[in-house]
């Protein structure tokens, strides 16, 4: 390379660079070179030989000597008979030689003599390299063209960095790895809530469970604790009621079917005919009266008012339906508690339709005769828990899939209420199939007092945790309360007139027996009870000239006492 840099002003004897290279780095390398003389050649390190004898060709074969040369002695004065320049030797010769010696880079040697150790010496500076920060201007008397430079040849150019678009991605991988541990955090957060709320609902439903069964010790499902009651009314019940019609016998039977979504249990709730019920016109009834009189939708509503129930709809049974149900099931298992005859027997003594004893096996028609069978001196409830049982029977064979269930009640042909479509029946039976065959499935009969009303404690409390409802008898100043005492010398007569007297919507008081007497009397203390008085006379079959002023017990509005007279209504 012919490149050359000037360190200080040209024509004074300062130092030049030669450019020989480029480092690992690409910063240009220089090594410094003597001060030229004027009309001095440019030196050509790579020339075999120079016309002028001021440069010199170290790769000479033999160590020839240049025709002409110079040096400089130690003291930095021009010698009297220049040598040659040896790149490779330790430093130039020292002054006082007359004649040079040809120059021999590899130290072999010359004809007119070696150099000394000490010339090498005074020629080692010739041969260091420096590195040149910045470049100069020009020397005096060059131009720009003599030289050419290029940005590539200086360290100070400014390239671009190629690590700046790695630190962005960096920075925008480490946001993005923020934001998905923030995001893992969130998510961790809401896992251990939704945990949380499970177990305690789970934990909530268990005791409820046992609350509910009775096998906690203390409580039962009648307590009436504050905390329990608001947790049995937040939850999510389906119920209907259904009405069986006695189409041979006559009279009702009443039953609530519940399905509790939320504890995942079913119960049939027996309802008494003589429920005190406030019907259409505001004046108090019964239920046997309302389900005659009201009809489904009145009895639905009365219901609802009076238990704080939400009924969703109405099936009438017929027992010719209950018949066809239990054929179509195909028979149904039942513990019955009593022998019941055959309705078609013509003596009596003939081997009963339904024998008494556990796991009988029920047709329709047994099932039927069984439901409605009420043997002598029983009460009305009597036959209502029978129904209760055979309701359950049927449930328990009843198809847990809702399709076939559909299916079942379309073959019926039954003619249904129309809050109750027979696709909504059939879904609904198919749940309670399913709990009943699970054994998730119960019977409660509701008490009911004399006067109709909801028992304080024990029907208090399945009306509030099986139906989620609140007991709200009718008031008993609307209704005129009855005493009855049985002089008849037959117990069943004081059931019998406590049916007819709760279906006229009069308040029933249990009178007690007294001894048998022939005539019937109907007793009032207060004037204004006369016409009152008159009316449960007719009611009961009694005739008018029975009714008279006289003394009675406090809390009733008019006494009965039931004679040997006393016909009660057949059935």
């Amino acid at each position: 390379m012919n490149d050359r840099y000037d360190a200080g002003a040209a024509g004074h004897g300062a130092d030049q660079y030669e450019l020989v290279g480029y480092d690992e780095y690409g910063q240009p390398v220089y090594r410094q070179v003597p001060a030229q003389q004027p009309q001095q050649q440019t030196y050509d390190p790579y020339a075999q030989q120079h016309q002028q004898g001021y440069g010199y060709d170290p790769y000479a074969a033999g160590g020839q000597q240049h025709q002409q040369g110079y040096g400089y002695g130690a003291g930095g004065q021009q010698s009297a008979a220049p040598y040659g320049y040896d790149p490779y030797a330790a430093g130039a010769q020292q002054g006082g030689q007359a004649q040079g010696a040809a120059h021999d880079p590899y130290g072999q040697a010359h004809a007119g003599g070696a150099p000394t150790p000490q010339a090498r010496l005074a020629e080692q500076p010739a041969q260091q390299t420096a590195h040149i920060p910045q470049q100069a201007g020009p020397a005096d008397g060059e131009q720009d063209g003599d030289r050419e430079y290029h940005t590539e040849q200086f360290a100070f150019v400014e390239e671009p960095d190629d690590n700046s678009e790695d630190v962005i991605d960096w920075l925008k991988f480490t946001e993005n790895r923020t934001e998905r541990r923030e995001e893992a955090r969130r998510r961790a957060r809401s896992r251990i809530v939704a945990l949380a709320v499970v177990l305690a609902l789970a934990a909530a439903g268990g005791v409820g469970y046992l609350w509910y069964a009775g096998k906690l010790p203390g409580l039962s499902s009648g307590d009436s604790a504050t905390g329990t009651a608001t947790a049995a009314g937040a939850q999510k019940r389906d119920v209907i009621v259904v009405h069986l019609h006695d189409t041979k016998g006559g009279g009702t039977a009443t039953a609530l079917l519940v399905d509790n979504t939320t504890t995942q249990r079913g119960t049939t709730v027996l309802l008494p005919n003589s429920l005190a019920l406030t019907s259409d016109d505001g004046t108090t009834t019964t239920l046997a009266k309302s389900v005659e009189d009201d009809g489904s939708d009145g009895t639905r509503d009365a219901l609802d008012a009076v238990l704080g129930t939400d009924i969703q709809g109405t099936w009438r049974l017929d027992t010719p339906y209950l018949q066809n149900l239990v054929d179509l099931v195909g028979t149904i298992d039942v513990d019955t508690n009593a022998d019941v005859p055959d309705p078609a027997a013509k003596k009596k003594g003939e081997t009963p339709l339904v024998n008494k004893g556990a796991d009988q096996t029920l047709s329709g028609k047994m099932a039927v005769a069984y439901a409605t069978y009420r043997a002598p001196g029983e009460t009305q409830d009597a036959q209502l828990e029978r129904f209760g049982q055979v309701l359950q029977g049927v449930l328990r064979k009843m198809s847990s899939d809702p399709q076939a269930a559909t299916t079942t009640v379309q073959t019926l042909a039954q003619i249904l209420d129309p809050s109750l479509t027979d696709k909504d029946l059939g879904t609904f039976l198919a749940g309670l199939s399913d709990l009943a065959k699970g054994g998730d499935y119960r019977t409660d009969l509701l008490p009911v007092r004399g006067d109709g009303t909801v028992s304080a404690q024990t029907g208090a409390g399945i009306v509030r945790n099986v139906l989620g409802g609140t007991a709200k008898s009718p008031d008993k100043d609307a209704a005129v309360s009855v005493s009855v005492q049985n002089a008849t010398g037959v117990k069943d007569n004081t059931e019998k007139a406590r049916v007819v007297l709760l279906n006229g919507g009069f308040t029933f008081l249990e009178g007690g027996t007294a001894a048998a007497g022939s005539t019937s009397k109907v007793v009032y203390a207060d004037a204004a009870d006369k016409t009152n008085a008159t009316e449960v006379a007719k009611t009961l079959g009694l005739p008018e000239s029975s009714v008279a002023r006289g003394k009675i017990s406090a809390s009733a509005d008019v006494a009965v006492v039931l004679g040997q007279d006393y016909e009660p209504p057949a059935g």
